[in-house]
């Protein structure tokens, strides 16, 4: 083997791959600007009178005083007899304010949204004097969000035996039976992420001690520079 081929194998081997780590950096790094609809995965539990707040919020923080953020009851259906039915709103924010319109009657005047915290992603419902006839599923959902999680889900327990009192939860993310958003996204990510970037490192060291095991074999070569002049010398016939 001459000292020229070597140098050019060498040199080929630590540039494919220094080629093939990047790349896959490239491809397994998380896209920056993902925003996940974050609810909660523990029912809100209040008494009857009591003002409660549904949790929901953005992460990592997005302004989304300029999009639609629709509240509703995914479990309401249209009355299949009627087909001028629809489905309407707990609380439908649009345009840069409510739209009490397309809001169903008994949430009338008894909703709202934290309009100055939106510009930091909270899109958490705030509902006024609730009842047992408020028990159930809200969903939050932000139809334009560039997004793969667009919706959250939290349950409301209205509970007259529950004694009054103020409701904090920790917001967490709740998946919707009816939507398509995988469970516990944040975590799942943070999974592949750890193991991608140990399967790298694993591939990085291996690449470095392929290269510096050429190199010890390139200082051998130069100490016995005979052995690759007798490679050169013919054999003998």
């Amino acid at each position: 083997m001459s000292l020229n081929n070597f140098y050019f194998k060498d040199f080929s081997f630590f540039s494919l791959w220094t080629f093939l780590l990047f790349s896959a950096l490239s491809v397994w790094t998380p896209v920056q600007g993902d925003v996940l609809v974050i609810g909660s995965n523990l029912p809100i539990i209040a008494a009857p009178g009591d003002d409660v707040i549904l949790p929901c919020h953005l992460e990592p923080a997005f302004d989304v005083q300029g999009l639609t953020v629709e509240w509703s009851k995914p479990d309401l259906k249209p009355d299949p007899s009627d087909r001028l039915s629809r489905v309407e709103y707990v609380h439908l924010y649009r345009d840069r304010k409510e739209v009490p319109d397309m809001k169903m009657a008994s949430y009338f005047r008894r909703t709202e949204l934290f309009i100055d915290d939106m510009k930091h992603g909270n899109i958490s419902l705030k509902i006024l004097n609730v009842s047992e006839e408020d028990n159930g599923r809200y969903r939050c959902f932000i139809p334009k969000l560039q997004s793969r999680v667009k919706a959250a889900v939290v349950e409301l327990v209205v509970d007259s035996n529950f004694a009054k009192t103020s409701t904090t939860e920790t917001p967490l993310q709740t998946p919707d039976p009816q939507d398509t958003t995988p469970t516990n996204a944040g975590r799942s990510r943070v999974a592949v992420v750890i193991a991608v970037v140990t399967v790298l490192l694993v591939l990085t060291l291996a690449g470095f001690a392929a290269y510096f095991s050429r190199h010890i074999f390139h200082q051998t070569l130069k100490k016995h520079p005979e052995d690759d002049e007798t490679e050169k010398q013919p054999l003998p016939v």
